[in-house]
């Protein structure tokens, strides 16, 4: 057979990691992992990095998180936070709850809890494009935007330095440790082999950006409608305090039904909806759905490999706390990389992957059964239940004690955290 010796294969590039998905998760921990000094390759699909002048050029984008403080904390040590505060982010020093089937109502507040702000609302574009900003043209980052994935291949021996990725360039990339990073239908992890279990919340999340007759007030709402919540959450637009983001999860049928009205009616859906507590609501953007589906990897490591964010875990939109844990899995992972590559470890071998599955499977386990616990309680037309989560809810309200615990986690403040989000 002949061969055509003019073929020159691209040579393998090397680094001490590669990150696969450059969201929110993925390009916080390659900035994390580049500003300790490690060559990190980052490989995202999408064609060119975002830009906060871009980001903030036009409305709120539908895609909005409830940054914690403790993320809060992540996004300004990675330098990020400061530019994303000379944009768009909405600190709310409030929360309320209530049952629009009974009389249960619980509010929270900062004070109560001792702190400045329970989060901000911050549109995801936004936090992308300041976390892009502090990786496109650092040193110790190769990114690949515009670059897809086509295989994986793995080393054999338990002494092996690493795996290949193949992308579909032709282009191969070699490391010690590869990071799924790219999302809840993650490709990378089918390619790993690593199976997940999954959970059909049976439910469509609505998302929309709308203008309140009333001012937010610095509150994030959410009520629950027969077991569907729906959730205003404060947005700041040019010092104009009356927009809000919302996410109605409902049943698939109802879910179209309000992405098809228009604009007016959906309006006024959602005003009654939401029992006026903002008067008229006027809807400024297209209607969005998703289907929610919650999943949790049965493993988040393998030899010379991980799982972070989504594609370990992906949660009920209910409490805003998906991407605070992506990016607690982003910080953990680093701090255990970065410790035992700087102390000439094997960064990659399994003991040091199983350190960060051990710090972050429980707390995204307990969280997971947590939003699925509020579907099954707020879900139910049992009288019975009804009646106790109405006599629940108001009674926590008095137990300012009690509160104070529950904000204390709801903000972040949850077991061993990073230094990097101390």
């Amino acid at each position: 057979m002949h061969t055509d010796s003019s073929i020159v294969k691209p040579p393998v590039e090397s680094f001490e990691a590669i990150i696969v998905g450059g969201g929110m998760v993925g390009t916080a921990l390659c900035a994390l992992l580049a500003q300790a000094g490690m060559q990190v390759a980052l490989i995202e699909a999408k064609p060119a990095p975002l830009s906060l002048e871009h980001a903030t050029s036009k409305l709120p984008a539908p895609r909005v998180s409830a940054l914690t403080p403790v993320s809060q904390r992540l996004l300004t040590h990675l330098g990020a936070w400061p530019a994303m505060q000379k944009t768009r982010v909405t600190p709310y020093q409030g929360m309320q709850v209530w049952d629009a089937e009974g009389s249960g109502e619980i509010a929270f507040s900062a004070d109560e809890a001792g702190v400045a702000v329970l989060g901000h609302i911050v549109e995801n574009e936004v936090t992308l494009a300041a976390l892009n900003s502090q990786v496109v043209d650092h040193p110790n980052v190769t990114p690949f935007f515009g670059t897809r994935l086509q295989a994986l291949q793995r080393a054999s021996g338990q002494a092996s330095s690493g795996d290949w990725l193949i992308l579909d360039d032709g282009r191969q990339l070699h490391a010690p440790l590869i990071i799924a990073a790219d999302g809840a239908h993650s490709v990378l992890r089918e390619m790993a082999g690593i199976e997940v279990a999954s959970d059909d919340m049976q439910q469509e999340a609505v998302v929309t950006t709308v203008k309140c007759a009333k001012p937010h007030g610095g509150a994030a709402r959410q009520a629950f409608i027969d077991g569907r919540p729906l959730a205003f959450l404060p947005l700041t637009v040019e010092g104009n305090d009356h927009y809000c983001s919302i996410v109605w999860s409902t049943t698939p049928e109802h879910a179209a039904e309000l992405s098809e009205l228009p604009r007016e009616a959906l309006g006024e859906a959602l005003g009654r909806a939401f029992g006026y507590r903002l008067g008229e609501v006027t809807v400024c953007d297209k209607a969005h759905r998703f289907p929610l589906v919650q999943r949790h990897a049965r493993h988040y490591v393998q030899p010379h490999f991980a799982l972070v964010g989504d594609a370990a875990h992906s949660i009920h939109p209910l409490a805003g706390q998906g991407v605070n844990l992506g990016l607690m899995d982003a910080a953990v992972l680093a701090e255990e990389v970065v410790h035992a590559w700087q102390r000439g470890a094997p960064w990659g071998e399994l003991s040091t992957l199983r350190r960060y599955e051990r710090r972050r499977r429980f707390d995204n386990s307990a969280m997971l059964g947590l939003m699925k616990g509020f579907k099954v309680l707020f879900g139910s037309h049992d009288p019975a239940l009804t009646l106790a989560r109405n006599l629940g809810m108001s009674g926590m309200n008095q137990l300012v004690p009690l509160k104070r615990v529950l904000m204390r986690q709801a903000t972040g403040e949850r077991g061993r955290l990073p230094l990097s989000c101390r």
